[in-house]
């Protein structure tokens, strides 16, 4: 090990072990100062948008000299009224319900005693994100309200901007009385960061929560020794049932695909019935095409759209970010499952149809975070959940699953009432 990962490692244990110390504290904060703390942060923003920009010029010069595509200049560009945007998502987590000390059930005993099973926050949160530098306040922020401490670990192509945003959180966290701690960011671009946050900081880091492209979260997912809170890829999928009704059926999928096709949200997959492939079938893959939308099918789907690209193997498991789909025609609402069990990345999956023994069947057989009856898929997000607020979306089957927020960001614990009960 280098003098330089040695350093590295020394600044990381130190942030662990304060990001601990401040969680305890945290946990036992009352409602009202975290949110005065989320107030005057989102003042702070407000304030402080001339030096916030000039640190993001920085990293656009540096991100224009090293080559970075517009769609990645984009991600990182702030403006006043995106500024704006991330103090407004502020204030709008200073609105939403705090669900620390929440009783989620109570039951009494034979014996007399009363046990409450209650919400408490999990602890630390190590936040590792890229290029978004508003990412910075919004899962500091969630974690805050959510009683946790956070370490933030943005991309180096973002440092300044993200740094510029975590001096205003750390003005919110000084006016209310918390510990600056509560909210760190990791002061180094040195990729030996992230290694040692998947360490876990000396079992310091309770979760980890990645926000990126395939190859971070699925380095992430492979070798971090803490729980994970993530999705590594969105193959999501549209099945058209044969009792689909068809104007919904060309208005879903078209939305499903092509109102923003880089969202992890966005159908991947088209499914279609076969006992309605050359009627609604027809008309909707005409439609994705008229849209601008590459379509890729087998050669059933070539004969109903002959502009259409042949599928190959690849195109059922991947996920696109684009406005590029793949068709299949199935035989019924069982090999539509099927064929969803063996490429779907458990994101979300919606079933269009009248039937509701068909939709009934889907909604309970299909494994996803999310399974959606008549819906766009891309209302697989904590806000159009009317959970304020997400710092992801999480696939796994532990504890958290679909939109993570506040609810998402708690653990429980057991509070047993007694009076002067022993066990026989």
């Amino acid at each position: 090990m280098n003098d330089m990962t040695e350093t590295v490692t020394e600044i990381m244990t130190a942030l662990g072990a304060k990001a601990r110390k401040a969680a305890r504290h945290l946990a036992n904060a009352p409602t009202e100062q975290k949110n005065a703390a989320l107030s005057q942060a989102a003042v702070a923003m407000r304030a402080d948008v001339q030096s916030i920009l000039e640190a993001n010029a920085k990293d656009i010069a540096k991100g224009k000299e090293d080559g970075m595509t517009e769609a990645f200049l984009d991600r990182l560009t702030l403006s006043a009224d995106r500024i704006e945007a991330i103090a407004a998502g502020l204030d709008a987590i200073v609105s939403l319900p705090d669900p620390v000390g929440t009783i989620i059930t109570g039951w009494d005993r034979p014996n007399g005693l009363h046990i409450e099973r209650v919400r408490t926050p999990l602890g630390v949160i190590g936040v590792i994100y890229e290029s978004r530098p508003n990412v910075t306040a919004d899962a500091g922020a969630l974690c805050l309200k959510a009683g946790n401490a956070s370490i933030l670990r943005g991309g180096s192509d973002s440092y300044h901007s993200s740094r510029a945003i975590h001096a205003c959180l750390a003005k919110g966290l000084e006016s209310a009385g918390l510990p600056a701690d509560c909210i760190q960011i990791v002061p180094t671009t040195d990729r030996a960061a992230v290694g040692e946050m998947l360490k876990g900081l000396d079992g310091n880091l309770d979760v980890l929560v990645p926000r990126g492209g395939k190859g971070l979260v699925g380095r992430v997912q492979s070798e971090a020794r803490v729980p994970v809170f993530s999705h590594l890829e969105g193959i999501c999928h549209i099945y058209i049932d044969k009792e689909a009704e068809p104007e919904k059926a060309k208005a879903i999928t078209l939305n499903a695909k092509m109102r923003r096709t880089g969202i992890c949200g966005a159908a991947e997959t088209l499914l279609i019935d076969r006992s309605i492939a050359n009627t609604i079938g027809k008309d909707v893959l005409q439609t994705l095409s008229e849209a601008g939308c590459v379509v890729r099918g087998t050669d059933e789907i070539k004969a109903l759209l002959p502009a259409a690209d042949l599928a190959s193997d690849e195109d059922w498991s991947t996920e696109y970010l684009d406005a590029i789909i793949s068709a299949k025609i199935v035989d019924g609402v069982d090999a539509a499952i099927d064929h969803i069990a063996q490429y779907s990345s458990h994101h979300t999956e919606s079933i269009i149809t009248e039937n509701t023994v068909a939709a009934d069947k889907f909604l309970k057989e299909v494994d996803s975070a999310i399974v959606m009856h008549n819906a766009s898929t891309q209302f697989a997000d904590g806000g159009e959940f009317g959970m304020g607020a997400e710092i992801g979306i999480a696939t796994g089957r532990m504890h958290a699953r679909g939109p993570v927020g506040l609810e998402q960001l708690t653990s429980f614990k057991y509070r047993v009432h007694g009076s002067g009960q022993t066990r026989p």
